[in-house]
Formats: structure tokens, sequence, C-alpha cells
């Protein structure tokens, strides 16, 4: 249960420094899409079932603070946590260039997925112009964080996991 409530505690940092602080850098055009990368993290690490949970929660937030219909993204970061669960089997700690290839899929799946929802809906078909612009900078500076986050991200469960084991044994 603690390392539950550690885990969306950690979410819910993630997220609003996603939100709230990284578009107002101004060196920044883009921001990184941080709950994306916790979200296939999680999947990656724990399988399917964490995957989703961890994905529903990611989704829930992103469909309060982003306007349009209620569970678009809780669908889509579920989907996103199940899919790299699945994927669980093949997670070795060292190994970093599986999860940044998932980072690049989900990214650009991502982008795929709120332009058809955002702006295919409502006629804008310039997809080259939005790709040139908003997916190829986002897919970049997400990637240099997920070298970031995800070896933190690796640091903060080895220690979360020895905290469990030595309340297991006392």
């Amino acid at each position: 249960m603690r390392r539950f409530i550690a885990d969306v505690a950690f979410l819910i940092v993630i997220f609003a420094v996603q939100n709230c602080i990284f578009p107002f850098i101004p060196f920044l055009s883009v921001s990184p899409n941080l709950v994306l990368i916790l979200t296939f993290s999680y999947g990656f690490i724990y399988g399917p079932r964490q995957g989703i949970l961890y994905g529903l929660m990611a989704g829930i937030l992103m469909d309060f603070f982003h306007s349009g219909a209620f569970g678009i993204f809780t669908l889509f970061f579920m989907w996103i946590g199940y899919m790299n669960g699945r994927l669980s089997k093949y997670y070795y700690e060292n190994y970093i260039t599986l999860p940044l290839f998932l980072c690049v899929i989900n990214e650009f799946l991502y982008n795929l997925y709120v332009y058809f929802y955002r702006f295919l809906i409502r006629g804008k078909m310039d997809f080259p112009f939005y790709f040139r612009s908003i997916v190829l900078p986002e897919i970049i500076i997400t990637l240099l964080f997920t070298l970031l986050i995800y070896r933190f991200f690796l640091w903060y469960n080895r220690k979360l996991e020895l905290l469990d084991r030595k309340r297991a044994v006392s």
C-alpha cells in the first residue's frame, strides 16, 4: 500500500511538472511528455496489470486537465500501459535500447492520437506541418528526458523494493 501511495504521489508530481512548469520555460518550444514516460515505464517494468492501473490514473489526470471528451486520454494511456506491459518479459534493468525505442513509438502514437481527436475531426488536415512543428520536436525532447527519467525511475524502484524486502523480513 505504501508503494502504491508513493507511486501515485510521484505521478501527480510528474503531471504537475509537465503541465505547470515546462510550458513556462522559454527555451522549450515543446514540452516532454513525462506522464507518457511514466506510464510506459510502469507497464514495461511491472507488466500489463500495473500498466493498465497507472495508465488509468494518468489518463484520468490528463482528462481532468485537458478539455474535450472525457475518457479519450484515459483510454489511450490504459492501452499504452497494457501494450508496454506485454513487453515486460523482455525487461532487463540495464537494457536501455528497448525503452528508448518504446518511447519513440509511444510518443508518435500519442501525437497521432491527439492529431486525430483534436485536429483531423475539425478538418485540419495538414499533417506534414503538424509532424514537423509538433511531433518531431516532441519526440526528440521526450527521448532526451526518457534517458534521464528512466534511470531515476529504476533507482527509485530499486529503493522501494529494498524497503519492501526489509519490511518483510522484520
